[in-house]
C-alpha cells in the first residue's frame, strides 16, 4: 500500500486499476492536439505588431460594447475558474502519480498534456477582457488570487475514481457554459468573443471524451468499484471548481455569479441533470451485471437525473423572483 497517499485497501485496489490502464491511457493521448498544432490566444486577439493595431483594437472594443452585464458576468466566473488551473492539477495528481513532475507515464503525459491545454482559456479570456475595458480587471485579479489561494476541493479523495467521475462531468458542464456564452454573445453582437467561447467549448469536449472514456474502461473492468464510485459522487452536488472565488466583499460571490447563469439559460439545473442522464447513458449503467450494493446504487443512479429535472423549473422560477445583486467585477452595477 502506498503510504504517501494514505489510501484505504478499496481506494488502494482501485488506484490499482488505474496504474493498470496506462498502455490504454497512451493510446488515447490523441485526445491531446499537437502542440505545433494548437490554437493559442494570439490567434483570436488584434496584432499589437501591426501597423495597424490601433484600428484592431479599436474594432475589438467597439465590437464588446454590446454584451449585456449579466453575460459579463458570466464570463468573468468563467475566465476565474479557467485561471484557477493550477488547484485542478494539484488535485488530479492523485491519478498521474507524477510527483517527480516530469514522469513519463502516459497518466502523467496526459495530466500535463491537459493542464497546457487549459491554461489557454483563462489566459484568452483574461486578455479578452483586458483589451476590451468592459470589466474592472483590478477586481477580476483580486478574485483569481483568492480563488487560487482559498484552493479546490471537488470532494473527490481519496479514491481516484472519484477523479475521474468528476472531470467527466466538469469538462460536459463547462463545455455547455461556454457554448452558451458563445451563442448568447454572437447573438448580442460580438462575433469576436463568439469564436473564442465556441474553440474553447472545443477544447472542452476533447477532455470532456477523454475522461468519459477512461471512466468507462473502469467500469468495465471494475463494474461493481466503478459504479460505487460515482452513486457516492452523485449522493452530494457536483463541487463546482470556483465555488470558492471571493472578490475581497462579497463572501457569497460564487452563489450570485451561479444564479445569473441560471438566469441567463447559460447553466442551468436541468443542464446538471442532463449531465447525469448523459454519463448514465454512456456508461451504460443500466446494463453492468453488478449484485447487492453494487445493484442498489445502479438504481439509484439509473433514477437520479429525473430527479434533478422534476424540481429544475421550480428552482429556475424561484430565481428570476430575486433581486439583482451587485458585482464589482462590473463596477458595481447589478446583474
Amino acid at each position: 500500500m502506498d503510504n504517501r497517499l494514505n489510501l484505504d485497501k478499496t481506494c488502494f485496489d482501485h488506484l490499482t486499476v488505474l496504474q493498470g490502464m496506462q498502455q490504454y491511457v497512451g493510446e488515447n493521448l490523441h485526445f491531446l492536439a499537437k502542440v505545433d498544432k494548437a490554437w493559442q490566444p494570439t490567434d483570436y486577439l488584434p496584432d499589437l505588431s501591426a501597423e495597424s493595431w490601433r484600428e484592431q483594437v479599436e474594432a475589438f472594443r467597439a465590437s464588446s460594447q454590446s454584451i449585456s452585464d449579466e453575460l459579463l458576468v458570466i464570463l468573468v466566473g468563467d475566465m476565474v475558474t479557467e485561471e484557477a488551473l493550477p488547484s485542478y492539477a494539484v488535485s488530479l495528481n492523485l491519478i498521474a502519480h507524477d510527483f517527480e513532475g516530469d514522469n513519463p507515464n502516459p497518466w502523467a503525459k496526459w495530466l500535463r498534456g491537459w493542464t497546457a491545454e487549459e491554461n489557454r482559456h483563462g489566459d484568452l479570456l483574461n486578455a479578452y477582457l483586458r483589451l476590451t475595458g468592459r470589466v474592472d480587471m483590478r477586481a477580476v485579479e483580486v478574485t483569481v488570487q483568492h480563488l487560487i489561494s482559498n484552493g479546490f476541493n471537488p470532494r473527490a479523495y481519496p479514491d481516484p475514481y472519484n477523479g475521474l467521475i468528476y472531470t467527466s462531468f466538469q469538462e460536459r458542464a463547462t463545455k455547455i457554459s461556454h457554448g452558451n456564452v458563445g451563442r448568447l454573445v454572437q447573438q448580442q453582437g460580438d462575433a469576436n468573443l463568439g469564436k473564442i467561447c465556441q474553440r474553447i467549448a472545443g477544447d472542452e469536449s476533447r477532455h470532456e471524451a477523454f475522461y468519459t472514456k477512461m471512466m468507462g474502461e473502469v467500469l468495465a473492468r471494475d463494474p461493481a468499484g466503478g459504479i460505487m464510485a460515482f452513486r457516492n459522487m452523485m449522493r452530494s452536488i457536483i463541487a463546482m471548481p470556483g465555488r470558492l472565488m471571493f472578490d475581497g466583499k462579497d463572501p457569497d460571490l460564487f452563489d450570485h455569479f451561479a444564479v445569473v447563469a441560471q438566469r441567463e439559460q447559460v447553466y442551468t439545473v436541468a443542464d446538471y441533470a442532463s449531465i447525469i442522464q448523459h454519463l448514465v447513458t454512456t456508461w451504460n449503467i443500466a446494463a453492468l451485471q453488478v449484485t447487492d450494493k453494487a445493484a442498489k446504487a445502479q438504481e439509484y443512479l439509473c433514477g437520479q437525473a429525473e430527479r434533478y429535472a422534476s424540481y429544475a423549473e421550480e428552482i429556475a422560477a424561484d430565481l428570476r423572483k430575486r433581486p439583482k445583486m451587485p458585482f464589482e467585477w462590473i463596477r458595481g452595477r447589478h446583474a
